[in-house]
């Protein structure tokens, strides 16, 4: 049993946002230290960005722009707590405390996926997806219901009928579609928002493709502060993560689909 959301989905909008605000932070400091929270929804978008490198409002409007549309851009910066900023300040070192579970993609998450993405593909919008065994539960906004059937005739489309979806009609926030984005992985924390000395994401991305290596579970834990995980220099895991990231080509490209992609 599994539910995946495309990347037009309100939620992961808000994913998206945050993503390329830290895409933003690591152009202008080669690795800086931002954590971003993300509300969105009915014409408005709240932002609030713990960083040690500044982003101009300009430059956050513009992405909110791209990814949402016409909507408000309320903007607040802080700086990043001393005491945590201390925590990193002689190398890479665990940024919170934290656990982490990977998991083997199964065939079912590898099906839905690549569904979600044929559909996003077409529709280019707003929908979410479930495929539970034989069951496979489409809905799809701004969408030609009698198509979709026609190409998934087993389907269930829209079962409250046609929709429009998005932001207007529904809010998004960060990392509230883990699920989604992780399967049968689970975490203490969020993947997205966040630069990757933060074990949310770092550790997470670790474990999720150490599991796809060895196809068995992998469970980590952590404490802020901790320089070696699951045996190893932190730093490495630090730079496991991203590598990943790199080759997806940015943060908010890893928000898109979250770790759960279609190949």
């Amino acid at each position: 049993m599994y539910e995946k959301v495309n990347p037009g989905h309100p939620d992961k909008c808000a994913d998206r946002i945050a993503g390329a605000i830290v895409d933003v932070a690591y152009v202008k400091e080669n690795d800086p230290k931002i954590a971003v929270e993300v509300l969105l929804g009915h014409g408005e978008c709240h932002i609030i960005a713990e960083t040690s490198v500044s982003i101009p409002q300009h430059e956050v409007e513009m992405i909110v722009k791209r990814i949402a549309g016409n909507v408000i851009c309320h903007y607040r910066e802080v700086p990043q707590d001393g005491i945590l900023a201390d925590n990193q300040s002689q190398g890479f070192r665990c940024g919170d405390n934290g656990i982490f579970k990977g998991m083997p993609v199964t065939d079912e998450q590898k099906k839905l996926t690549e569904i979600a993405n044929n559909l996003y593909n077409i529709y280019g919008c707003d929908g979410k997806y479930i495929l539970d065994g034989k069951r496979l539960i489409i809905c799809q906004s701004n969408a030609d219901s009698k198509h979709i059937r026609e190409v998934y005739p087993k389907a269930e489309v829209n079962p409250l009928g046609d929709w429009t979806g998005g932001s207007d009609v529904d809010t998004g926030a960060v990392n509230r579609k883990l699920g989604s984005d992780m399967g049968d992985s689970v975490t203490g924390g969020g993947l997205h928002g966040k630069d990757l000395s933060k074990a949310d994401v770092s550790v997470n991305i670790y474990a999720f493709l150490k599991a796809q290596e060895t196809g068995r579970p992998v469970e980590i834990s952590c404490a802020i502060g901790d320089d070696k995980v699951d045996g190893k220099d932190y730093s490495e895991i630090v730079q496991t993560a991203r590598e990943y990231i790199n080759s997806l080509g940015g943060f908010e490209r890893f928000a898109e689909w979250g770790l759960i992609r279609n190949e």
